[in-house]
């Protein structure tokens, strides 16, 4: 949990002057300062330290980390004069939010502006990724896969791209949700337009409605005139990942926005129209999310008017060896290496293997490959423990060293006979463009084939 709130917060780093995370002892894992002008702490000294041993006259009665994480408490806008170890003093605004997991406090963040000479920076470097050309952006044509259930997904984005009514995103994790919303972006014509991605998991609700809304001068202490990620994005694109992690009154906040295509800034009573689209998603399904209430159902109704479901790295086995294609040759460009591929022994292990991390889960498994891998191809030894031994390679992999059509004894002829014939079959139908051709090449009826494929659980055209 901790890990994945720094991932959430390294993007704030032009929103804030500094932001400290503790765990539930108080020892700091986490300390950055955006100001270089005024850094009053020594970042990496400080990692690992108690929070007494940076300010040792702090009073633990008055601090706001201690209360977040005993008693839960957020603090707002508050004003304080702190001391250093080695003397030096200066003045923080501070917010500061308990950190939770599954109803436990298991640390505290605390995210400070030093009020002298404040300025801020530009809001859109802090949510999302801002290019009039968007260059970096995901495109359809990243979207690799022969598979049916890939052709259908991007056929299903080009077409819904050229609206813009918002759109829901279901996917299990490492799915490529985000490159789903980009790639919805990069094909409408919002396309040079900002694309603002948000992650909405372990924000709290009062820092991530700032966030989403902007503020008012003087509607806190601190506080200045500063518009929020849907202002910075009109005219394009707002992607809200984990959306069914908002806060549920933030949730009602979000589809008022849906509703009026304006929101109001917060200590502000005027509105601002705004001109965005909406993509959302959820790594969980929507109506498991409403019946369990963390998912509103007139959001859902409302968002859900367009929905595009990721499939599982399982249910498409026909785009793995695409995939290892596309992930050896980046990282033979990062890592400077001439990998040429992967043994067959590892191809069916891959083609095994149920993934539950999904395509994420895949490009590590490759990476870390390359870190062992001694030669050009990468064999079952480079592949990590875990995956190997949750598999019967038994009974699914040939025998090594005793001839090439050789398959190790599974204790009866008929194993033997459907192990070898499953693996002609997986190979004749990543070969061939359709059925009817597979079927011509194996030399059966097209009706066999498909009994074949049911039986093995092949995935066909």
């Amino acid at each position: 949990m901790l890990e994945e709130y720094l991932n959430i917060i390294t993007n704030m780093e032009n929103y804030v002057d500094g932001i400290m995370v503790v765990d539930e002892r108080a020892d700091i894992v986490y300390l950055n300062q955006f100001r270089p002008d005024f850094t009053p702490l020594d970042e990496k000294r400080a990692i690992g330290k108690n929070l007494f041993e940076l300010y040792p006259d702090l009073d633990e009665s008055e601090s706001t980390i201690l209360a977040a994480i005993r008693e839960g408490k957020v603090t707002m806008g508050r004003e304080d004069l702190l001391t250093t170890s080695y003397g030096r003093r200066f003045r923080v605004i501070d917010n500061t939010f308990p950190i939770k997991e599954d109803g436990k406090i298991i640390g505290a963040v605390s995210v400070v502006t030093f009020p002298e000479g404040r300025t801020f920076g530009s809001p859109v470097e802090v949510y999302g990724k801002k290019d009039s050309g968007q260059k970096h952006l995901y495109q359809v044509s990243d979207m690799i896969g022969r598979s049916p259930v890939m052709q259908a997904v991007r056929s299903q984005i080009q077409r819904i791209a050229k609206t813009s009514s918002s759109v829901l995103i279901y996917g299990s994790t490492g799915t490529g949700k985000e490159l789903a919303a980009q790639s919805i972006h990069t094909s409408s014509n919002r396309k040079n337009k900002p694309f603002i991605s948000q992650n909405c998991a372990a924000i709290p609700a009062t820092l991530l409605e700032s966030l989403f809304f902007g503020t008012a001068k003087g509607s806190y202490t601190g506080a200045e005139d500063r518009p929020g990620i849907f202002e910075s994005a009109d005219g394009g694109t707002v992607f809200l990942d984990e959306i069914n992690s908002m806060d549920i009154n933030l949730q009602a906040k979000l589809l008022r926005v849906l509703e009026e295509r304006s929101v109001t800034r917060i200590g502000s009573t005027e509105s601002v129209d705004v001109d965005v689209r909406i993509v959302a998603a959820t790594n969980r399904p929507p109506v498991l999310c409403m019946e369990e209430g963390s998912l509103r159902p007139d959001l859902f109704y409302r968002l859900g008017s367009v929905t595009v479901d990721l499939p599982d790295l399982k249910d498409r086995p026909e785009d793995i060896d695409l995939l290892a294609e596309y992930f050896i040759s980046a990282f033979n460009d990062v890592m400077h290496r001439q990998i040429i591929g992967v043994s067959q022994e590892v191809m069916t292990i891959f083609k095994t293997y149920s993934w539950p991390g999904n395509i994420r889960e895949f490009r590590n498994v490759i990476e870390g490959a390359f870190n062992l891998c001694e030669g050009n191809i990468i064999a079952k030894g480079d592949l990590p423990s875990y995956l190997v031994s949750s598999l019967n390679l038994e009974e699914i992999l040939p025998e090594h060293g005793t001839g090439e059509n050789r398959i190790q004894w599974l204790g009866s002829l008929k194993k033997n006979m459907d192990a070898y014939e499953k693996m002609l079959i997986l190979d004749a139908v990543e070969n061939h463009k359709n059925l009817t051709e597979t079927a011509e090449y194996l030399g059966i009826t097209r009706q066999a084939l498909n009994q074949k494929l049911n039986k093995y659980h092949i995935a066909g055209h």
